[in-house]
Parts: structure tokens; sequence; C-alpha cells
């Protein structure tokens, strides 16, 4: 069986790329395709030093910096790659892989990270941010918005089998897709975290700088409790406008390696987790180190993370995204502290593993060709 993997773009080794690496490694023979590649060649271990068969976007102008300019040209662009001769393609797709064209004697199973969220719920969310809301470029941003909206959902005929990263990303693909996903959570490597029951008295965040992730509000939070201390690790875009609300009590490391940031994980008293996620790697890495988590409750993290009114839980929620709302989860997590056991956050972490995704995305690849077999 010949087997071909679709990547949205190949530019770091991010959350995407963790299933992509499992897909790979369960399919070492498979080809790789994407709509650009450039990864560096110290940077392709990952994917066993393979390199994507690209679109004609790699070709173009600052394309290495400036590739999601060109989204409006990916899905011209993802539906030039030739599969011919391919019996199973599986898509990673989080913008436009899912919309590669396949025949009738193929097999395509579509792992969706999300679907396109910019072209669906959170285009006001994009258009505010970038600046977009009125004017002639506000208007040309709505017509290739639209544009792919249409062009996504045209490609949904073309998948053979969903496969969601959440319930929570599973009812969206019910809702703008109108089709049935089983869900099969990304691999977290639980297995680089160890558990530490003794805690710190700090909070941490552990955070890309960008508008979504609602930084701003977890910072001025705390500049309203000067007796509680919070540290931040993350770079990124927003990273002016966080350190502009920096209290005393604050403190930004900026981008760390690795082990700086276990070491602050497996010490910190809890994570702070403010964004509405599709899953959300971070919390299930904090509660590998046997650290609780206080985060927005709504998203994939409603999966992670096991709630005060459990009987063994691993974190507590937070209804709205202020000031006054994290101030009081955090208050309210320091009067139950004796409830959040380092052991029972490891515990439930070890539901995530690489290995478990693996065993389930080939039943489930085996499961589809056989009933397509037939």
């Amino acid at each position: 069986m010949r087997i071909a993997i679709i990547h949205d773009w190949l530019v770091v080794n991010a959350g995407a790329e963790k299933v992509l690496e499992q897909l790979v490694n369960l399919y070492p023979n498979a080809d790789l395709f994407s709509t650009v590649d450039f990864l560096k060649d110290s940077e392709r271990g990952f994917i066993q030093n393979k390199r994507a068969k690209t679109t004609f976007i790699q070709k173009l102008p600052f394309a290495r910096k400036k590739y999601r300019s060109y989204l409006p040209f990916m899905p011209l662009a993802i539906e030039q790659l030739d599969l011919r001769g391919y019996d199973l393609v599986i898509s990673s797709s989080h913008a436009v892989a899912k919309g590669v064209l396949t025949s009738p004697g193929q097999v395509h199973i579509s792992y969706v990270h999300t679907p396109i969220r910019y072209a669906w719920d959170m285009q006001q969310q994009y258009l505010e941010q970038t600046n977009l809301i009125k004017g002639f470029k506000s208007s040309i941003a709505r017509i290739i918005l639209h544009y792919i909206r249409m062009w996504d959902l045209r490609t949904v005929n073309s998948v053979d089998a969903f496969i969601a990263n959440s319930q929570f990303v599973s009812n969206r693909i019910r809702k703008y897709y109108g089709r049935h996903s089983d869900v099969i959570y990304p691999p977290v490597d639980v297995s680089a975290f160890e558990m530490k029951a003794q805690k710190e008295d700090f909070y941490l965040i552990v955070s890309r700088l960008v508008p979504y992730k609602k930084m701003d509000l977890i910072v001025r939070a705390f500049a309203t409790m000067p007796d509680k201390k919070l540290i931040i690790i993350g770079d990124g875009p927003e990273r002016d406008k966080v350190k502009a609300h920096l209290g005393p009590n604050t403190k930004y490391l900026g981008r760390q390696s690795f082990e700086v940031l276990k070491d602050h994980m497996q010490r910190a008293r809890a994570i702070i987790f403010a964004a509405e996620e599709d899953f959300g790697i971070v919390p299930v890495e904090a509660q590998a180190c046997g650290t609780p988590v206080i985060a927005y409750g709504k998203g994939g993290v409603l999966e992670t993370v096991i709630g005060e009114e459990s009987e063994n839980p691993t974190g507590l929620f937070f209804n709205e995204q202020t000031v006054e709302s994290i101030r009081e989860a955090v208050e309210r997590f320091e009067a139950r502290m004796h409830l959040f056991k380092p052991e029972n956050c490891r515990s439930n972490a070890t539901r995530f593993t690489a290995e478990q995704f693996r065993s389930q995305f080939s039943e489930f690849v085996i499961t589809v060709l056989n009933k397509t077999q037939r």
C-alpha cells in the first residue's frame, strides 16, 4: 500500500507537528507533502529527515517568512499536488491540507486540528487583530475569507473519514461540515516530564504571546494580587503589551530552553491558562509534572483537566476571560489546594501519550480500510 501524508506547512516543530511526527513513525515509508517546507536540515529529525514535496508557493517571493500571506493561493496550491498512485491519503489539517484532490479509488482520512478558525467562528476576531474592520482592505479580506470558507466546505466531500483532536473540535466539524468525526487526542511527550510533588509559591504561564492567549489579562490580574508571584515563559508579538502591565510580583523570562521550562513547570504551584484552545498541550505537560491547572473553562481543556467538582481533580476553571474571573479563580484555588494531588495530575496526563495516539490511529485506519474494501 502506497501512503501519502499531507501537512499544511512545514516551518517549525510545534503542536501540529507532534501529530505529524507520530504519523511518520507509524508509516515510515509514506511520502510527505506540504504547501511549503522551510525546515532546516538540523530540524528534520522528528520526521525522520524526510523532505516534503511542495507546491508553487515554495518558490514565491519572501515565502520563507511570509508564507501565511499567500493564504488566498493555498487552496489552488494544495489542489495541484499529484497524489496519483497512492492508496491511502492522510491529511493533518488546520488550514488547507484536507483539500487535496483524491480519486474514488483512494481512501482519504483527515486528522483535523481545527476547521480554519479565521474563516469560520474567529473571523471577526481575526479582522480586529489585523485592523481590518473597516475600509477597502477589510472588504477584500472578507471576500477572501468567504472564498476560503466556501472552498473549505466544498472539500469536505473528498474526505472518507474525519478524526478530530478533541470533542470540542468534533462538535465544530459537525456544525460547519455536517460530518461525524472520531476523537483521537494528540500525542503529548509525557515521558519527557517527571512529576515533582514539592511545589513552590509561584504561578506559571508558558505560552506564545499572541492575542487570543489573553496573557495581558493574567498579568493584570496578578497586579491586583501583590502577594502572589507570577513567572512568564514565552515570546511573541504581544511581548511589549504584556511587559507594559508587569508588576513587581511578575517576572518575564522570555523564550527558554526545554530544561528551564520543565524545571519551572515542576516547581510551579499551578499553571495559568486563559486561552480557548482546540486541545492545548501545555495543560497536559503541566499535569505530567504533577502541577495542577487553572484554566478558562472552554475548549479542549475541559477534556484534559479534571475539574474541582470531581473525586480526583487536577485543576479548576474560570468562566470569563476577565481580570476579575482570573483573580477569583486563583483565590479559590488557594483555598482548595489540598484537593489537587500531584499523583492524580500525573495519572491524568498519561491518557495522552504518543503510544496511545499511535495505537488508536492505526486501529482507526484499519477499520476505515476494511469498510471501504467491502
